[in-house]
């Protein structure tokens, strides 16, 4: 089981990348936070495909036999972090013994071979994103990148994180804020 987030904790929360935050591999990327403490923050970007891989690519590099209820999932960059490890974010309803981080009441995260064979069975998550790679911060790295305005934190809704228009995304988290993503300027400061 996952721990329970603290007050100050973006666990189960959005990050929203503003422009010019100075990292192309960030630029316009919405990442869903699955872990965050005063050591350690861990997320996965939820609006980058992976260059055309597919779902069924993976299972049949890994050997799993896909049945007739299995969906072709988007295969997703979720970070520049063990870019070759596959995670599952997905909603609550589904768990896998005790390899399951439970995020909160709406998404957990799964990270082991068992996942993907309930997917290809059809027996997996009623929602699923499948990601390559993860968002990694060190203690205090996260704090320092939103005092210096390169993230804007949200809610996140499952609707938006499971969205498959992923182009979208990004426009659609800034407009949870009340914020038009025309009207950001890349050099924004602190007043």
């Amino acid at each position: 089981m996952g721990q329970e987030p603290d007050s100050l904790s973006l666990q189960g929360k959005l990050l929203i990348a503003m422009p010019g935050m100075g990292d192309p591999r960030f630029e316009k990327s919405v990442v869903f936070m699955c872990a965050h403490s005063a050591g350690e923050a861990m997320g996965l970007i939820v609006n980058k495909p992976a260059g055309g891989l597919r779902f069924r690519d993976l299972l049949d590099q890994l050997k799993i036999a896909p049945g007739t209820d299995c969906a072709d999932l988007k295969v997703h960059f979720g970070g520049p972090v063990e870019h070759a490890r596959g995670f599952v974010l997905h909603s609550s309803d589904y768990a896998s013994n005790s390899s399951t981080l439970r995020i909160d009441d709406r998404f957990g995260m799964t990270a082991t071979l068992d996942v993907l064979e309930d997917m290809a069975r059809g027996a997996g998550p009623e929602r699923a994103m499948m990601m390559l790679g993860y968002a990694g911060w060190g203690p205090g790295q996260l704090e320092r990148e939103i005092a210096q305005n390169g993230w804007l934190t949200a809610e996140a809704g499952e609707d938006l994180v499971f969205s498959p228009d992923d182009g979208g995304k990004w426009a659609r988290a800034l407009a949870t804020l009340g914020i038009d993503p025309l009207l950001l300027s890349a050099s924004a400061g602190h007043a």
